[in-house]
């Protein structure tokens, strides 16, 4: 198993430092998110200022992007890093789509599998020579000419994960990514009954096996008070998205589903953590001392994800001791 942290540079100043930092405490790939600003920017800062460590998008949005301008940063970060890149891709859901955005939804798992079909293309152009012929519903890519094309370059494969929830996207995983990014609102019982069989069903598809993909994941902690209600807000606010109910139906929490929806839609955020029980919050977080995590963590995980970090930031000079633990007992699986 490998571990990973979390860049959230507040701005791109910052990302050089928390990079070198997070290669020299030993983790093995660092992933910035899209919230409160672009995903793909800090990256060749992280490239250019490391060495070793992996690095990726835990996620670009992929229906606020051309397949094309994908391609572009995707194949310039590879080139740069020596194929240390790692393309991560999520839908997001249509209201960000459409009033964010400002850009079109449709449906997500077929959509998502032509970007990455077209992706491929793109690059098996660049890289070997053939003609872009890619025709599908959502995505159509026949013009390369020689003033546009970057060439080839010495890592040529850009491994591509994609994120998720339902059984779908995490066949569509099995079927054709590299790598599936487990949403943060998941529980053990959900990792085993629901998304690695599907995406062994997935792979089925391609002649491929499970372990052809690799399956990360973040897990919420919880070491004071304080954290508990913290984690108790997050987790109502995931669980009140309807395209998230399955994880809830799977533990027989589907009405505590629907009614944290309806909070939400009326706009009564302060009423939602009451709804999340301690048995809740038991089963989607660690919960224990700081010296106690590594442990808890390796045996939840083990067997279960390839990669795995926490549903923190890593700052340099913050927690350190608890993250060199966590590193060790990680690489020690």
């Amino acid at each position: 198993m490998k571990i990973d942290a979390a860049l959230e540079a507040i701005n791109l100043r910052e990302a050089p430092a928390i990079a070198r930092a997070a290669e020299a405490m030993g983790f093995d790939a660092i992933w910035t998110g899209e919230k409160q600003h672009e995903a793909i920017l800090p990256l060749p800062l992280v490239a250019e200022y490391t060495q070793r460590i992996h690095f990726g998008t835990a996620i670009a949005v992929a229906f606020a992007r051309s397949p094309m301008v994908l391609a572009h940063a995707a194949w310039d970060l590879a080139a740069q890093s020596g194929g240390r890149f790692i393309l991560g891709l999520g839908t997001q859901v249509k209201a960000h789509i459409e009033r964010r955005f400002g850009m079109t939804w449709g449906p997500p798992m077929p959509r998502l599998r032509e970007m990455i079909l077209s992706l491929r293309a793109i690059w098996n152009c660049w890289q070997n020579g053939a003609p872009l012929r890619f025709r599908g519903e959502y995505y159509k890519l026949t013009l390369m000419t020689p003033f546009f094309n970057p060439g080839p370059i010495p890592t040529p494969h850009v491994p591509i994960f994609i994120a998720g929830v339902n059984a779908k996207m995490c066949q569509l995983a099995g079927e054709l990514a590299d790598g599936f990014l487990v949403h943060p609102y998941h529980t053990v019982k959900y990792l085993r009954e629901v998304v690695l069989p599907a995406i062994e069903t997935g792979a089925a598809k391609t002649g491929r096996v499970r372990s052809d993909v690799q399956v990360c994941g973040s897990a919420f902690i919880i070491t004071n008070d304080a954290e508990r209600e913290s984690v108790r807000s997050q987790v109502a606010f995931y669980a009140s998205t309807p395209s998230y109910r399955r994880v809830s139906e799977c533990h027989g929490w589907g009405e505590i589903g629907e009614r944290l929806s309806f909070l939400a839609a009326r706009g009564k955020w302060n009423e939602m953590p009451s709804q999340i029980s301690d048995e809740m919050l038991d089963a989607f977080a660690l919960i224990g001392r700081p010296d106690e995590l590594p442990g808890k963590l390796t045996a939840k995980y083990a067997g279960l994800l390839d990669r795995v970090g926490l549903y923190m930031p890593f700052v340099p000079g913050q927690c350190e001791d608890l993250w060199r633990a966590l590193i060790t007992a990680v690489h020690a699986q």
